[in-house]
């Protein structure tokens, strides 16, 4: 019976994860393409989604808890669910975040073409489906790609900053825009750590292998 139940618990979750990559994918779809309607949705439908689901979430983890005592792995799992949800909805709120940034941008001129704050939004996109799926599978290797990729998306936003950084010394009327730009490229960092946050916790879980505070490299060598 609790099988069946945890069973449902991890569809559930996939629904969230599913929705937030989705509101991801459209707030940056919304920036680089203009589209009002997309961010909007975003802002107005997706999120309070992902709030109902969150706390659906939370509610069937407090009663399989409460009912069936788990033990052992099924509790890991309860606990597992419990710390994703919440990372989840702090990803959705961070989508809203990156959709309210380019409800301000798109009628404004570009401070420059954006080519990696998209390339960005991919690669954390893709942290988010990985780490649900490492989840799932209890798949450590997976884990540990999402963890190295970290890296490539502080790459990104430091790139970002550095060019943002110049076009606002230089063109001081760019810089309320380039500040936007900045917050966003923030969102979407803070979205690939909540996926590495997950991954570090699955890892611990499978393994019993504290990866934390950047030790993972360390962690690999021995």
């Amino acid at each position: 019976m609790l099988e069946g139940r945890l069973d449902e618990l991890k569809e559930k979750l996939m629904l969230s994860g599913s929705l937030v990559e989705d509101m991801i994918a459209k707030s940056i779809r919304g920036l680089t393409q203009r589209e009002r309607s997309v961010l909007v949705e975003v802002i107005e439908q997706d999120e309070p989604k992902e709030n109902e689901l969150e706390v659906e979430i939370e509610e069937a983890c407090i009663h399989l808890t409460a009912r069936y005592q788990p033990q052992a792995k099924d509790l890991r799992t309860i606990m597992m669910v419990t710390k994703i949800n919440n990372d989840l909805e702090r990803m959705a709120d961070e989508a809203v975040n990156i959709s309210e940034g380019a409800l301000f941008l798109i009628d404004k001129p570009e401070v420059k073409p954006l080519i990696d704050i998209p390339r960005m939004a991919k690669e954390a996109e893709g942290m988010v489906k990985d780490s649900l799926g490492a989840f799932m599978n209890e798949d450590t290797r997976l884990a540990k790609g999402v963890c190295r990729r970290d890296d490539i998306v502080d790459g990104l936003r430091d790139q970002i900053l550095r060019e943002l950084i110049t076009f606002m010394a230089s063109d001081p009327t760019t810089i309320e825009r380039s500040i936007h730009l900045i917050r966003i490229s923030r969102s979407l960092e803070r979205i690939a750590d909540l996926s590495t946050n997950i991954c570090e916790d699955i890892i611990y879980m499978v393994e019993a292998k504290t990866i934390k505070h950047r030790k993972f490299e360390e962690q690999e060598q021995r």
